[in-house]
């Protein structure tokens, strides 16, 4: 068996080397678009076989802006879905929250660089901790409220936490 790589193997690479790692397919995409879309392979997927994670843009006309929002989409998706052993003990100065953790909150708003990298070292304590979100706020020095208000920042986030809190045998957090 292989050993498993840890998320920072792939998600600190650029663009160009992230690609050259995946095995790309163009097709046509269904759906409005007019003549043009249906006569183009404009729709992108990627595969990422290290880690088996599958994205797929097809929204643009443009099989070049889809392939950038593919790329951005398995970058998150790194993050979402892809979790690494964390020491809660040590998580506080993880580099990934660098400048993330600020008078005691996690703040980084969601379009800014550091969010997903945040979120990803937070799923992997919620991972660690049995996905006890009391016990990750504590690790991480700030309130469960707080732990909370970040992970309902986005969508996507919000959902892999729940699921991360399902396959530990705990309830869904509620939206507020």
């Amino acid at each position: 068996m292989t050993p498993r790589l840890s998320r920072q193997t792939w998600s600190h690479l650029t663009e160009p080397q992230l690609l050259a790692q995946c095995e790309v397919d163009t097709y046509r995409a269904s759906g409005p678009g007019g003549q043009k879309r249906n006569k183009t392979s404009s729709a992108v997927r990627l595969r990422h076989p290290p880690t088996g994670l599958l994205v797929i843009a097809e929204e643009s006309r443009s099989q070049h802006a889809n392939k950038a929002k593919a790329l951005k989409r398995l970058r998150r998706a790194l993050f979402l879905d892809w979790r690494d052993p964390i020491d809660p003990a040590d998580v506080a100065t993880h580099p990934d929250l660098a400048g993330v953790i600020v008078g005691g909150r996690l703040d980084a708003a969601v379009k800014s660089v550091p969010f997903w990298p945040a979120a990803g070292v937070l799923l992997d304590l919620l991972d660690a901790v049995g996905a006890q979100v009391s016990t990750a706020a504590a690790a991480l020095g700030v309130t469960t409220a707080n732990v909370v208000e970040f992970l309902q920042s986005d969508p996507r986030l919000w959902q892999s936490a729940n699921r991360l809190r399902v396959a530990h045998g705990r309830k869904p957090l509620k939206a507020t």
